[in-house]
């Protein structure tokens, strides 16, 4: 019986380190509160405390006072809530688009098609810049901003993946079966064609974390949630003077992307073990 490509991807060695990696940083944002109290924007001690100072303050405090701990532990969450929250819209939509586009075809298919050629002219971070500053920083907002330049690649994956399927024996069985064509797209064809999303999957959460990041670093994020964009943009006036304000969640930052990498280079390792 041939292994599940979740399977594959985690006997890779890189997808083995960086699903590890991705489930202590999970883990980390799930205990945050019982780690590091309950409101990381509230003063714990004096500004700018070193690393290592008080033991309660592990990693010292930013300019403000504030705990550094406590703020990437609670900055984790919002970031990885945001990341998955536009992985699963942009594979949603992304999916469902390009099944129909794929399946159709015609004039549904070329206005998809143009329509995913008009998102993608659009750099991906202008157009999430644009949608936040006229609609507001709030998490919903910034999700649907970032997916709305992410759905493209898995509408175009999944449009490729059906046109390979409709002409197989299996989809003509079902379709003389009588099915209606939303069945046959949803029930028979959609899920035969998402296997390949997954290392795309990963792509996304990476792009949007970096994003994330960067609309928070602009204060374009719910001032009242932790980022770690934030983070970093509070700590620029203190570089030199206190280089562990900027430091910690700069490296938390790159240790998600890195993570998220790793998994992405082991689910394309695996789908390429799977079709030999």
């Amino acid at each position: 019986m041939r292994d599940s490509l979740l399977a594959r991807i985690v006997r890779s060695p890189e997808g083995a380190i960086g699903s590890v990696a991705l489930l202590a940083m999970l883990a980390l944002a799930l205990a945050a509160p019982w780690l590091a109290g309950d409101d990381p924007l509230a003063i714990a001690g004096r500004p700018l405390l070193s690393p290592g100072f008080h033991a309660h303050l592990p990693l010292g405090t930013d300019r403000l006072g504030r705990d550094i701990f406590s703020g990437l532990l609670f900055g984790a969450r919002s970031t990885l809530t945001v990341a998955a929250a536009v992985m699963v819209t942009a594979l949603a939509a992304g999916a469902a688009i390009g099944a129909c586009a794929g399946y159709v075809g015609g004039w549904l298919d070329e206005m998809l098609m143009r329509l995913a050629d008009a998102a993608q002219s659009v750099p991906s971070f202008m157009l999430a810049l644009a949608i936040v500053s006229v609609a507001g920083p709030s998490q919903p907002v910034i999700v649907a901003a970032l997916a709305a330049s992410a759905w493209t690649g898995p509408a175009r994956v999944v449009r490729a993946e059906v046109l390979s399927l409709r002409q197989r024996a299996f989809v003509e069985a079902s379709r003389l079966s009588g099915r209606s064509t939303l069945a046959m797209i949803f029930e028979v064809i959609l899920p035969n064609a998402v296997a390949p999303l997954l290392a795309l999957a990963a792509i996304i959460v990476a792009s949007a974390v970096i994003m994330e990041a960067a609309l928070a670093f602009l204060g374009l994020t719910d001032p009242n949630v932790a980022s770690w964009g934030a983070m970093i943009a509070e700590g620029r006036s203190v570089l030199r003077t206190a280089p562990h304000v900027i430091l910690a969640p700069g490296v938390a930052l790159a240790f998600v992307v890195l993570a998220v990498s790793l998994v992405s280079e082991g689910a394309s390792k695996a789908m390429a073990r799977g079709q030999t």
